[in-house]
C-alpha cells in the first residue's frame, strides 16, 4: 500500500512557517492564523487517513503491524556503512504519535486564532508555531536515531522562540534560556548517547536498532566500561536526552518558568508535543532497554515514580493556575515513564508499555484541555493566580463544563478517559514493583486533590470584585474546548491493546478491580477533601498551612531546588570554576599572544626603515655592504 503522500504531513507546516515567517507580514494577520489554520488541518486529515490505512486497512501481517518507510534518502554517506537519512518511518507508535501532534495543535491554531486577536506579532506566533509542529512531527516519523537528535534540537529551538514569544518582558526571557540550557545540557548526554551507540553498531538506523536479535549488539555488549557495560552508559545517555525533555527530575525546573509563554503554547508544549519527546524516545529505543539495559529500566521507573510523587506535592501549594497545570504535567509524564520501566516486553507482561502510550494519548486530551481551559479564565479575568478568581461558573458556563470534564479525566474518574488509562499503569506497577505502586496511588490521591482545589477555586469559592465583567470566550476559543472535553470524555474507550504494543501484536488487558476500585475511592477522597476546604472560603485552610508550618513552606518554595542550582552555578561554577578560567584566559593566554605581538610589533618599527622605499637608502646599503666584503675579502688574503 503506499504510503508516500505521508511526507506532506510534516512538509506543509514547514511551508506554512516559511511563507508566514517570510511574507506574512505583507497580508493582515488574520491571514497568517488562517493560512497556519488549514496548513494544520490539511496535515490533520492526512494523519487521519494514515492511521486508518495502517491500523484498518493494511492491518496485521503475520499477527503484527509491520513497520513501514514510507520515504527515505541518504543525507549524509559517513563511511561505507553509517550513513545519516531523512525520511518517514510508520509504525503503530508514529501513526498515533501523527494523530496526537495534529490533534492537538490544529485546536491550539484554532483557539489562537480568538486569543492572540490583536496581539503584537501575530504572524510571528503563527509562524512559530507550524515550525514546533513540523519539528514534532519530523521527529516521531524519524527512520534513524540521527535524523531524531536533528529534529530534537529544532524542537528545543522552537520552543525557545515561543516560550520567549513576549521578548520585551524579562521574565519570558530568562524563562525562553532556562529551557533552552537546560535541555541542551541533557540533548549533550542524548548526543554522547548516539555517538556511543552508532560507534559500536555501526547504525544509526532504527530498523537495526530496535531488532534485539540484531547482529549489530554483538560487540557492544561485550564491552565495558567502569564495571557497566557500554550498551548501559550509551542506554543511560540517551534517556537523560529523554529526561531533559520531558522534564523528569533534576531536570525538571525549566518547565514551570515555561509558563511565561502564551497559553496556547502552554498546551501545546506540556500535553501531548515537547513534553512527551521523552517518552516516546525511551518508547522507541524500548527493544533495546528490554533486552541489552533491563537496570536503565529500573532508573528510568524510578525517577518517574520520584517525579510523579514530587510534583504532584509542589502543584498541591501553588496559586498561578498555569503551575499548577505545569506541575500536574511532570506528575503525568513521571506516571508514563514510571509504565515503561516497569514493563516487559510480550502480551501481558508489556502492559506498561502500552499503558504508557495510552496515557499519553488520553493526557493529550484532557491536558490541553485543561491549558485551554485555563486560558479561557485568563482571558476573562486578567489573572494567572488562583486567590483571585472564584464564583466563574456563572459567568463561562462552556469553560466551566468543559475544565471540570478534563479534571474529572485526569483524578481518574469512570468512564472519563484517564481512569482507563492511569488504571493499567497502576497494574503494570502492581505486577512489577509493590512500593512504586504504592506511590502512585498516592500521586492518585494528591492528582484528585490539587486538580479539585484549582477547580473549585476557580469557579466556585468565594466571587471576589472584578473590575469588569468576566465573559465567555469566543466561539474560535470555546469549539477546541467542546472538541478536546469529547476527547477526555470518551477515548478511554478505545481497545488500545489492538494497536499498541511493545511487540505490534494486539493484546486485550483485563479490568482489575481490585486496583481499580480503591484507586477511584482514592481520587474521590481527594475531590472530597477539596471539595470541603475550596467549595467556600474555609479559615481551615490557613490554620492547617499553619499546622504544616516549615513543611509547607519547603513544599510552596518547589523544596528550594531551583536555590540550589543557582548556588551551584554562581557561587561554585561562575566563583571557582569560570572566574579563574576567565583569569588564565585573559592573562596567561591572551597575554602571551599580547606579549608575541608587541615583540612583533617592536622589531618591526625598528626594522622597517630597510624597507623605505627610497632608492638613495637601498644604494647606500648596497655600496656600503659592497665595502665590507671587499675589506672582508683583503683581510683574509693579507
Amino acid at each position: 500500500m503506499n504510503y508516500s503522500y505521508t511526507i506532506w504531513i510534516p512538509l506543509v507546516p514547514l511551508l506554512v512557517f516559511l511563507f508566514t515567517g517570510l511574507a506574512g507580514s505583507r497580508f493582515k494577520p488574520m491571514i497568517s492564523g488562517l493560512i497556519g489554520t488549514t496548513g494544520l488541518l490539511v496535515s490533520f486529515l492526512l494523519s487521519l487517513v494514515t492511521a486508518w490505512k495502517f491500523f484498518f486497512v493494511s492491518g496485521l501481517s503475520g499477527g503484527a503491524y509491520s513497520t513501514i518507510i514510507a520515504a527515505r534518502t541518504t543525507w549524509l554517506q559517513l563511511t561505507d556503512y553509517l550513513k545519516i537519512d531523512l525520511g518517514v518511518m510508520l509504525d503503530p507508535i508514529s501513526v498515533m504519535m501523527l494523530v496526537v501532534i495534529t490533534t492537538v495543535s490544529l485546536m491550539v491554531h484554532i483557539y489562537s486564532l480568538g486569543y492572540m486577536k490583536g496581539e503584537r506579532g501575530f504572524e510571528r506566533f503563527y509562524s512559530f508555531l507550524s515550525l514546533f509542529t513540523f519539528s514534532m512531527l519530523g521527529l516521531v516519523v524519524a527512520t534513524n536515531i540521527f535524523q531524531m537528535y536533528i529534529f530534537w534540537e529544532l524542537v528545543g529551538v522552537s520552543s525557545y522562540l515561543l516560550i520567549g514569544f513576549y521578548y520585551e518582558r524579562p521574565s519570558a526571557v530568562a524563562a525562553s534560556k532556562k529551557a533552552f540550557i537546560v535541555t541542551r545540557f541533557a540533548d549533550l548526554g542524548f548526543l554522547i548517547g548516539i555517538l556511543l551507540l552508532s560507534f559500536y553498531t555501526k547504525t544509526f538506523d532504527f530498523a537495526e536498532l530496535t531488532n534485539p536479535q540484531s547482529p549489530v549488539f554483538t560487540t557492544i555488549t561485550s564491552t565495558s566500561f567502569m564495571g557497566l557495560s557500554v550498551i548501559t552508559w550509551a542506554m543511560l545517555l540517551i534517556f537523560m536526552g529523554g529526561a531533559g525533555k520531558s522534564a523528569m527530575f533534576p531536570l525538571h525546573i525549566w518547565l514551570p518558568d515555561a509558563m511565561e509563554g502564551p497559553t496556547p503554547v502552554s498546551a501545546l508544549i506540556h500535553a501531548a508535543t515537547m513534553v512527551v519527546a521523552g517518552v516516546y524516545l525511551v518508547a522507541r529505543m524500548f527493544p533495546v532497554y528490554i533486552a541489552y539495559t533491563p537496570g536503565a529500566l529500573t532508573v528510568i521507573a524510578w525517577v518517574g515514580g520520584f517525579t510523579s510523587l514530587f510534583a504532584a506535592a509542589i502543584a498541591c501549594t501553588q496559586f498561578d493556575i498555569k503551575r499548577v497545570l505545569a506541575y500536574s504535567t511532570l506528575s503525568q509524564i513521571g506516571y508514563m515513564m514510571l509504565a515503561l520501566g516497569v514493563s516487559g516486553y510480550e502480551g501481558e507482561h508489556g502492559l506498561g508499555y502500552m499503558a504508557s502510550m495510552f496515557h499519553l494519548f488520553t493526557h493529550a486530551m484532557f491536558k490541553a484541555l485543561l491549558f485551554l481551559g485555563a486560558g479561557s479564565v485568563i482571558h476573562a479575568v486578567h489573572s494567572n493566580f488562583m486567590n483571585e478568581m472564584g464564583g466563574l461558573r456563572k459567568y463561562l458556563p462552556v469553560t466551566h463544563l468543559t475544565f471540570l470534564v478534563a479534571c474529572l479525566a485526569i483524578s481518574g474518574i469512570p468512564p472519563f478517559a484517564g481512569f482507563f488509562s492511569k488504571d493499567e499503569i497502576l497494574v503494570a506497577a502492581w505486577q512489577h514493583n509493590r512500593l512504586l505502586f504504592s506511590m502512585e496511588y498516592l500521586v492518585a490521591g494528591l492528582t484528585a486533590f490539587y486538580m479539585f482545589r484549582l477547580y473549585f477555586g476557580i469557579f466556585w469559592n468565594k466571587t471576589p470584585h472584578y473590575h469588569h465583567t468576566p465573559h465567555e470566550s469566543p466561539l474560535t476559543m470555546t469549539l477546541p474546548l467542546v472538541f478536546l472535553a469529547l476527547g477526555s470524555a470518551f477515548t478511554g474507550f478505545i481497545p488500545f491493546g489492538s494497536f499498541i504494543s511493545a511487540d505490534h501484536r494486539p493484546f486485550e488487558p483485563e479490568m482489575h478491580l481490585n486496583i481499580a476500585i480503591p484507586s477511584v475511592l482514592i481520587a474521590l477522597a481527594g475531590i472530597f477533601i477539596a471539595f470541603i476546604l475550596y467549595r467556600k472560603e474555609n479559615p481551615v485552610v490557613a490554620r492547617f498551612i499553619n499546622i504544616l508550618g516549615s513543611f509547607h513552606k519547603v513544599v510552596y518554595n518547589k523544596f528550594y531546588i531551583d536555590e540550589v542550582y543557582l548556588f551551584v552555578t554562581k557561587r561554585i561554577l561562575f566563583n571557582l570554576v569560570s572566574r579563574p578560567v576567565a583569569w588564565f584566559d585573559r592573562h596567561i593566554v591572551d597575554g602571551t599572544m599580547n606579549g608575541i605581538a608587541r615583540v612583533i610589533s617592536f622589531t618591526s618599527e625598528k626594522i622597517k626603515g630597510l624597507q623605505s622605499g627610497q632608492l638613495q637608502h637601498y644604494a647606500l646599503a648596497f655600496v656600503s655592504g659592497a665595502i665590507i666584503l671587499v675589506l672582508i675579502v683583503l683581510y683574509n688574503l693579507s
